[in-house]
């Protein structure tokens, strides 16, 4: 891969040209779930929004359960997905457009078993900002995956979310140390 420009300031990261909006896991089982849902909804709806009108290629990420065999021992240790779990608890409490991608997964890292990095890569991305659920868990693993991988960060904090609050906020500590992480306002102010 060839390096493209460096990107001192939040203005050139977040181009739109080359930036892509992921939409974690914003699945009914874990919306009902968070601590500021109607601020959450709101929030990732207008990016979303802004993102449609800016062309800006909107991700939509969503978990989905191996069959047992296939699932990993860790997971299957920790109880897994009970059987019982209505089918409705999987789907997306936001709704993608045609337009959107959804990309089902299996683990917390949106690069391992999918084709997003070569997706991205293909499609010119270098700079992959995030929202949903869970900040400490999937949002934090996948920024720091990507990092690894050469891709620039971006974490909206008003429009990611958990469970745990103190878990997302220490999670937003974390990641204020390394990525950029911003608000809605602030990104949607960086893309008049």
């Amino acid at each position: 891969m060839v390096k493209g420009e460096i990107y001192k300031d939040i203005r050139g990261v977040v181009k739109p040209e080359h930036s892509a909006l992921i939409i974690w896991d914003v699945q009914n089982m874990l919306v009902g779930r968070i601590f500021n849902k109607e601020e959450f909804i709101k929030n990732n709806t207008e990016l979303i929004k802004r993102a449609h009108e800016l062309e800006i290629p909107v991700i939509f990420t969503k978990i989905t359960p191996l069959p047992e065999k296939f699932e990993s021992a860790p997971r299957l240790a920790r109880g897994g997905f009970p059987k019982e779990m209505d089918k409705s608890m999987f789907e997306l409490t936001i709704k993608p457009e045609d337009s959107d991608i959804v990309l089902n997964k299996n683990t917390a890292s949106i690069f391992i078993g999918t084709n997003f990095e070569m997706m991205m890569r293909n499609a010119g991305i270098e700079t992959l900002i995030y929202t949903g659920i869970a900040t400490e868990i999937g949002v934090e693993s996948s920024v720091r995956d990507g990092s690894n991988r050469g891709f620039y960060n971006v974490v909206i904090k008003d429009a990611v979310s958990s469970g745990n609050r103190e878990a997302h906020e220490r999670s937003l500590k974390n990641m204020e140390l390394m990525f950029n992480v911003i608000s809605k306002d602030e990104l949607l102010n960086l893309w008049k």
